[in-house]
């Protein structure tokens, strides 16, 4: 198992699943109107709050799965825990479903601010969201046991397939019957029950054979031991949702359903910054879990410092790419130079942010892989203490630009305060390289470089000429990060993906 070729495979299919997912966000507002739209970044926001009755199964099955190879658990019990998972998670997902479809009417009726769509048909889309989520939370456990087993090539096409099929499949009920919710919806829900089916059976597959006579039934008692590594995820997720969804659950109250769509436009281009460590953080957990029980620390820093420097590359010229060129980026993207005058602004102001959360997120896998999160426990619950508050009121005053400056401000100030208390406990000499050579550097020569690029080239009257502008610029901010990170000029110099720190630990 290539650690390699699965990060290699986690970003081909990432990369691809958030292009898709962006490209297709003015054909749905061309299609479906702002209002519904708008709909459909409530219903990303739902999804989001629902992993609070996540109570940190997901990343544990994941973790357990991975020292499972290891060597640290019998095939048996671990047959015992995957078994006493799914009851739990089908019975959250049911428990938490119901409860979604319970409130429908009042957020339908009270909390949306919907004036073109009929109450009743917001209600219905609503009911179908319940029982989507419910579904892909569910997927949530398969995903787990097949990206802890380092199946992240199968995985990565298998996510791809489905993106396609859910954000392209729909297009053609949208254009030639109907570009109504509820129509929107229940297609999704069709591509929800393919995509639970799917995982489930591979999931079951990568499963280790016990005999038949040992197979096991539903006990609790398999949860035990985990139990105590479980909720202390299920605690940091939950503040983790707290602190990156709570601006929107109130925008969802404040702004109009149509202008909530814009907002969320916006925020569709900006996550793309967060999720580029999506794929690397996918491959590299159950790895370095894996070390961990192996006992090869060696490994585990050397994966740890150059995973941070592949995603700093990344992370540091796509957000000053969207810094430089928000506005021409969203006029290109949509066409419509009004909402990208409203939106420019707000994106800057989150992809940055993104860009730094991107980073900062690194010391969270390094307490992982060694099982002790309680630095990373007290560490969310300080940042939501400041973030909670802050935000509610600078979404109420302000509106969506006072909560971007909240959250922009607030991930600085952990990433510059914090973090060095996580190293020193963890692995002790390593911050001032990390931080430097891994990480500042590279954004530091990325963004000077951007602005000194961005004031010599002029601006296009065409949208064509615009996106052309804008990748043109994003290209050569890749290769001023790329530049700009030992880990890439060492493997230039071995012609391209030979850097031994990405092979150590891979056979």
């Amino acid at each position: 198992m290539s650690l390699k070729r699965n990060i290699l495979a986690n970003y081909v299919s990432q990369i691809y699943v958030t292009l898709i997912g962006i490209i297709m966000v003015p054909v749905y507002i061309r299609y479906m109107g702002a209002e519904a739209y708008g709909l459909v970044g409530f219903f990303a926001m739902l999804q989001a709050w629902f992993a609070l009755l996540d109570i940190g199964l997901t990343p544990t099955v994941a973790r357990e799965t991975a020292r499972f190879h290891g060597g640290a658990s019998t095939a048996l019990n671990y047959r015992r825990l995957v078994r006493a998972m799914e009851g739990v998670f089908l019975a959250v997902a049911l428990v938490g479903g119901a409860v979604l479809l319970a409130s429908s009417g009042y957020i339908a009726h009270q909390w949306l601010q919907a004036s073109m769509l009929p109450h009743a048909e917001v209600q219905a889309a609503l009911q179908l969201m319940a029982i989507i989520i419910a579904m892909r939370w569910i997927c949530g456990l398969y995903r787990g046991i097949i990206s802890g087993a380092e199946k992240l090539v199968w995985l990565s096409w298998f996510n791809s397939l489905i993106a396609t099929v859910r954000f392209v499949g729909v297009l053609p009920l949208l254009m030639l019957v109907s570009g109504m919710p509820t129509l929107f919806f229940g297609f999704q829900l069709a591509i929800a029950v393919v995509e639970l089916l799917g995982l489930m059976v591979y999931a079951n597959r990568s499963l280790p054979v016990i005999p038949q006579n040992t197979k096991p039934g539903w006990d609790w008692k398999p949860l035990q031991p985990v139990l105590k590594f479980s909720l202390t995820i299920a605690f940091t997720s939950s503040v983790w949702v707290l602190v990156t969804q709570t601006d929107k659950l109130i925008l969802s109250k404040i702004l109009p359903l149509a202008q909530y769509g814009y907002f969320t436009l916006a925020i569709v281009v900006a996550s793309a910054v967060t999720l580029i460590n999506g794929p690397v953080s996918a491959a590299i957990l159950p790895r370095m879990s894996k070390l961990e029980a192996e006992g090869d620390h060696a490994g585990l820093i050397h994966i740890y410092r150059s995973a941070t420097q592949l995603v700093a590359i990344f992370a540091a010229s796509a957000s000053a790419t969207v810094t430089f060129f928000a506005e021409s980026l969203l006029w290109g993207w949509t066409g419509d130079r009004t909402l990208a005058n409203h939106s420019a602004q707000i994106l800057i102001l989150y992809a940055i942010g993104n860009g730094i959360l991107a980073v900062a997120a690194f010391p969270y896998y390094l307490q992982y892989a060694k099982g002790d999160l309680r630095l990373h426990l007290m560490g969310n619950a300080i940042f939501a203490l400041l973030l909670i508050p802050t935000i509610t009121w600078a979404a109420t005053h302000f509106g969506a630009v006072g909560a971007g400056y909240v959250w922009l401000g607030l991930n600085l100030l952990s990433f510059v305060v914090w973090l060095p208390f996580v190293h020193r406990k963890f692995e002790p000499g390593l911050n001032l390289k990390w931080y430097f050579e891994d990480v500042t550097i590279i954004y530091l020569i990325t963004f000077i470089g951007g602005f000194c690029l961005a004031l010599l080239l002029p601006h296009q009257n065409s949208r064509l000429g615009e996106i052309g502008m804008t990748m043109g610029f994003g290209l050569a901010m890749l290769l001023l990060a790329a530049g700009s990170s030992t880990m890439a000029r060492a493997a230039f110099k071995k012609a391209g993906w030979s850097h031994p720190d990405l092979h150590r630990g891979n056979e």
